[in-house]
């Protein structure tokens, strides 16, 4: 980077402003971090991510955070379980030598503000807007106060970004898939079967219309989503998050018919639901430079959940980002440099992600899914084979 310090401020203190964050802090770089959010535990941050070595894990290791990563992550949960509607298990894949260990949102956020200076992100700090100056620069303005001037703003705000409007018009868009999510404590010694019926990783079930996936999170939690494929509004018309009885029920009768064991998942569910429509960006989304705003992450590139890429792509945009920025002699060049690579990156990711948000619930996806998981389990084990070559 340029011996002229530049101001640079990150929005939003998720895994990939993070990452970016302490990347440039590793180099001795200073940046701003500001998030709405009052405080790292304002709220829960979701549910398993699965790590991927060529994004995720790599970002981490640019950070040097590696060793810690691995005290936190769960390699013995990389399974896979499919069942019919009625109960039949499709696949069983129980093998644990993958690298694609899981690891709970929480864990790895923690993870990242331990690897930070306690005073590195300045919480509650809504964005309302970010305002162009005369000079070429920019004010970040909050509800309650006014910062700036900086150099660069960089979005890592999320799906509903405050800073993409100044590079880009679109907004996401409703996949069709709502999800509704709930939750199973102490899975292991209070639902034993159920325990035994997700495995050590993940399980899917469908029917017509709707399915089920349950993925086992740290401290024996599984955080399972119930998956319909309707209009926006129709969960919201369908279902009373505040009423965990009436949720219960619901969900019951939208599943009438299944197999009591898949069925004993909603029964055991505590009292936190939540609806998640699914929105996503276009494939190939990108936007004419603009000098002084990038984006990263969802900001720049919501995907579906399917496949796991969101936040493997976010911090692997955060490494490539920092890795120009303090390369460079021209910062700017530096900021053009990563979104052009980003942007031909995250294409083929996204294409996949919308690909398969298109065919779930479609009367051949569980064929699909059944097709892909053996193709992954063969995969694997001619990588595994060819290793002991």
């Amino acid at each position: 980077m340029s011996c002229n310090p530049i101001r640079i401020a990150i929005v939003g203190a998720g895994p990939g402003g993070l990452t970016l964050a302490r990347l440039l802090h590793v180099a001795g770089v200073k940046a701003s971090l500001f998030e709405q959010e009052s405080s790292a535990m304002e709220r829960p941050q979701g549910g398993t991510l699965d790590l991927h070595a060529e994004s995720g894990q790599l970002a981490l290791a640019r950070a040097g955070l590696t060793d810690g990563f691995r005290r936190i992550a769960r390699y013995e949960d990389q399974g896979s379980r499919l069942y019919t509607s009625d109960g039949r298990l499709l696949l069983a894949d129980d093998d644990m030598t993958g690298d694609r260990p899981e690891v709970d949102r929480t864990a790895l956020r923690d993870l990242l503000l331990q690897s930070l200076p306690p005073d590195a992100v300045a919480w509650g700090r809504a964005l309302l807007e970010v305002a162009p100056r005369d000079d070429g620069r920019y004010d970040l303005v909050f509800d309650n106060s006014r910062e700036g001037p900086f150099d660069l703003v960089i979005g890592a705000d999320g799906a509903w970004s405050r800073v993409r409007p100044l590079v880009s018009r679109y907004q996401p868009q409703y996949s069709g898939l709502t999800f509704i999510e709930f939750g199973i404590d102490a899975v292991d010694t209070r639902h034993p079967a159920l325990s035994q019926l997700v495995g050590r990783g993940k399980m899917g079930a469908e029917s017509t219309g709707r399915s089920l996936m349950v993925l086992r999170n740290g401290n024996a939690h599984l955080r399972g989503y119930a998956i319909f494929r309707v209009p926006v509004e129709w969960a919201e018309r369908r279902f009373d998050v505040a009423s965990p009885t009436a949720m219960r029920d619901a969900l019951l009768g939208e599943f009438g018919g299944w197999a009591e064991a898949l069925l004993d998942l909603i029964r055991a569910s505590n009292d936190l639901f939540a609806l998640r429509p699914i929105h996503a960006l276009p494939v190939g989304h990108h936007w004419t430079n603009r000098a002084g705003i990038t984006l990263l992450g969802d900001a720049a590139h919501l995907m579906s959940p399917f496949g796991g890429e969101g936040v493997n792509a976010a911090m692997l945009d955060a490494a490539e980002l920092a890795e120009h920025l303090t390369g460079s002699s021209d910062w700017r060049e530096a900021v053009r440099a990563y979104e052009t690579e980003m942007f031909v990156r995250v294409a083929e990711p996204a294409g996949e992600a919308a690909e398969a948000a298109a065919i779930e619930l479609s009367h051949i996806s569980q064929e699909l899914t059944l097709a892909h998981h053996r193709a992954y389990m063969q995969m694997r084990t001619a990588a595994g084979s060819n290793a002991a070559r």
